[in-house]
């Protein structure tokens, strides 16, 4: 039997919750016979919740039990060090119905000085929103503990909160320590650590299907709370079609946005990790190792450690999180990667019609792929010069694409560095 590794694709974890809603079953997933489905885990490492792998010869098995097997060859040299058998991240699609308690996670300390694993740092990324949906993210202006309690105790929690109106497409990056909820109306992906750990601080008097109300954390959620306001808790970055995109990195993933509309080569020979493509929007395909695998919405593929090159198809167009574990990110954590190209992409083909492919199915994509060679070191863009306004040529400091930031910009079109968003960091 052959046991080299290759893509894998994981059977969902369905949770029904309180709150969810059927959205996810629009999606093309069947959660019978569950009411609803508030939590689609796409991929995940916690224990007793471990995803199973549906295709190849470790089908059946869990996603640890591949890495005790493979170690680094799956995970990343670094990251098998660093982690273990444990898979540092867990994939989410949620489907708020109504209103999340407000809740906060603890950091890694506080976690670990209480017996658990892991705190709790996140992002959310919209797929749908309602007219009216929000979220809260954080407070809106600095308390004191104090402050809060008395708020607390009084029932004028909502009072002191945050409040942001998200759309589709909208990212937000949530820090442990952070008062957060999800409102009524939101179908998004989450990313975050793995750890399934999470203080309520007010869950609106609301009962739980056995009619009783669901516990509360107070006392447990205050020493884990940043009291600090939140000034603009959305993550503003520019949106590129075909473009690999920053929306968050941090000890514990990094996460890219790539809206396809034509194929897409990726070198990942620089990486030491596994990467994860999770279909946000359309129908893509994933082929690395010889292997081709198809992913609609809230569907994901790991690519393991040892795959330097993958390329991305899609049907008509498509949008896709790519996420991984970058050892950098925990190794110096002083430094900043927005701007490495070292596996920037790289467009396939030769501008023919077949780049483009609206009128053709899954199954064609894998004979394109094959069609595609490298040629030199031409990008694709058909453009001889260094001022194509393509993202590939950073030879010159004036192509246009958005990648030169001399004064600091992070891309999210703030001129000045107290925009906001999650990249101006002191």
């Amino acid at each position: 039997m052959d046991t080299t590794l290759y893509p894998m694709k994981f059977l969902p974890l369905y949770k029904n919750k309180v709150w969810g809603g059927n959205k996810i079953k629009t999606l093309g997933f069947d959660y019978a016979p569950l009411p609803n489905c508030g939590e689609l885990w796409a991929l995940s490492g916690v224990e007793g919740n471990e995803s199973v792998i549906a295709n190849g010869f470790l089908q059946e098995n869990t996603i640890n039990e591949a890495i005790e097997i493979y170690m680094g060859e799956l995970v990343g040299e670094k990251n098998f060090d660093h982690f273990g058998t444990e898979l540092p991240i867990l994939i989410k699609i949620i489907d708020a119905n109504d209103k999340l308690s407000i809740q906060v996670h603890p950091d890694d300390q506080l976690a670990r000085q209480r017996g658990m694993e892991n705190g709790k740092t996140e992002m959310w990324y919209i797929l749908e929103a309602e007219p009216g949906a929000e979220i809260v993210d954080g407070f809106e202006q600095a308390l004191t503990p104090k402050e809060y309690q008395q708020k607390l105790a009084a029932g004028q929690v909502e009072e002191l909160l945050h409040i942001e109106r998200p759309e589709a497409g909208d990212m937000f990056f949530i820090p442990a320590g952070r008062v957060h909820a999800l409102g009524k109306g939101l179908l998004l992906a989450e990313v975050q650590q793995t750890s399934d750990c999470t203080y309520r601080i007010y869950d609106y008097n609301r009962p739980d299907s056995d009619g009783r109300l669901r516990e509360l954390h107070t006392a447990e959620a205050l020493a884990a709370i940043d009291f600090a306001p939140t000034r603009d808790g959305k993550s503003h970055y520019a949106y590129r079609e075909n473009c690999t995109t920053r929306l968050a990195e941090c000890p514990y993933f990094t996460t890219n946005l790539i809206p396809l509309t034509k194929p897409m080569r990726k070198d990942f020979s620089s990486l030491d990790s596994f990467v994860v493509y999770l279909c946000v929007d359309g129908v893509a395909a994933v082929k690395t190792l010889d292997t081709i695998l198809p992913i609609h919405t809230g569907e994901c593929v790991l690519v393991p450690a040892v795959a330097d090159r993958v390329e991305l198809f899609c049907e008509g167009s498509a949008k896709l999180l790519e996420i991984y574990a970058d050892p950098k990110q925990w190794t110096d954590d002083s430094r900043s990667h927005l701007h490495d190209m070292d596996w920037t992409a790289r467009y396939i083909g030769n501008n023919n019609p077949e780049d483009y492919l609206d009128s053709l199915s899954i199954e064609d994509l894998e004979d394109i792929a094959d069609t595609y060679e490298e040629e030199g070191e031409d990008c694709g863009c058909h453009h001889e010069g260094h001022d194509c306004n393509c993202h590939h040529h950073h030879d010159e400091e004036d192509c246009g694409c958005g990648h030169h930031h001399h004064e600091g910009d992070c891309g999210c079109h703030h001129e000045e560095h107290n925009c906001g968003c999650h990249h101006h960091e002191q």
